[in-house]
């Protein structure tokens, strides 16, 4: 049997986590530290690999069951390696220091167990008021894999260099960076979008790190309903900034 399929063999690596490639992961196990995956995104492994549900606790649920943000996991243990994917998202290996980091949970593919997570309101930590919008922040030492819709743009923040990006395509950000949210307009009304240029809430991060733009304001391919017009695909109801419409924000 001869094709060109077999220029996709499997990376040889000592890495724990590989890009195999662009749109799938590669983690191996030891039998030490156990990996925690997106529920459903294992595509294959080898080995002797262990799938469980990954226990939430009570007030876990009910955050998520509030805010919308939260993660779904699965415990990946044993040895051998497993290969992860969701809807051919393109993947990032991402290190995470002291300082943390922010992200909206829709674009985590994995994370060290070792890792810790919590969910954070942007209004209440920035002062931003009545934006509504929530993320998770992950804290410790270790390794997540991100996704993005398409190759993403890392952005680099510095005291004298601020930058801004649509809220709906921001994926991450350094936890130590103050973030503004405003909704941008060119009247004193924010109850309608900027002018017919169809642009509404952005943030502006200021400080010292990182933040990371992926190139779309679409929805995650996993949180896009279907049957419900355009509405439910580009970000105009649903969780966090991802359609937030300053007519329903502000309005309250």
């Amino acid at each position: 049997m001869q094709s060109p399929l077999f220029a996709y063999t499997e990376q040889q690596t000592q890495d724990r986590y590989a890009v195999q490639n662009p749109q799938l992961l590669r983690v191996a196990l030891t039998g030490q530290d156990d990996v925690l995956a997106r529920k459903g995104a294992m595509v294959a492994y080898q080995g002797l690999i262990d799938f469980d549900g990954e226990y939430e606790s009570h007030s876990g649920r009910l955050t998520r069951a509030h805010t919308g943000e939260g993660l779904e996991l699965m415990r990946c243990s044993g040895q051998g390696t497993v290969y992860l994917a969701n809807l051919a998202q393109y993947i990032h290996v991402v290190d995470v220091e002291q300082d943390g980091m922010t992200v909206d949970s829709a674009y985590v593919l994995a994370l060290d167990s070792t890792l810790h997570t919590e969910v954070v309101a942007v209004d209440s930590q920035y002062g931003i008021s009545g934006s509504g919008k929530y993320q998770l922040v992950i804290s410790g030492r270790g390794r997540v894999a991100l996704m993005t819709s398409g190759r993403p743009l890392m952005m680099r923040v510095t005291p004298d260099r601020y930058i801004s990006a649509d809220a709906d395509a921001v994926v991450a950000w350094s936890s130590a960076l103050r973030v503004q949210m405003q909704a941008q307009t060119h009247s004193s009304g924010v109850r309608r979008r900027r002018g017919n240029t169809g642009e509404g809430w952005e943030l502006s991060f200021l400080g010292e790190g990182f933040a990371l733009v992926q190139p779309s304001e679409v929805m995650p391919p996993q949180n896009a309903a279907t049957g419900q017009g355009l509405g439910a695909q580009y970000g105009i109801g649903g969780n966090g900034a991802h359609g937030q419409n300053p007519t329903n924000d502000w309005g309250r």
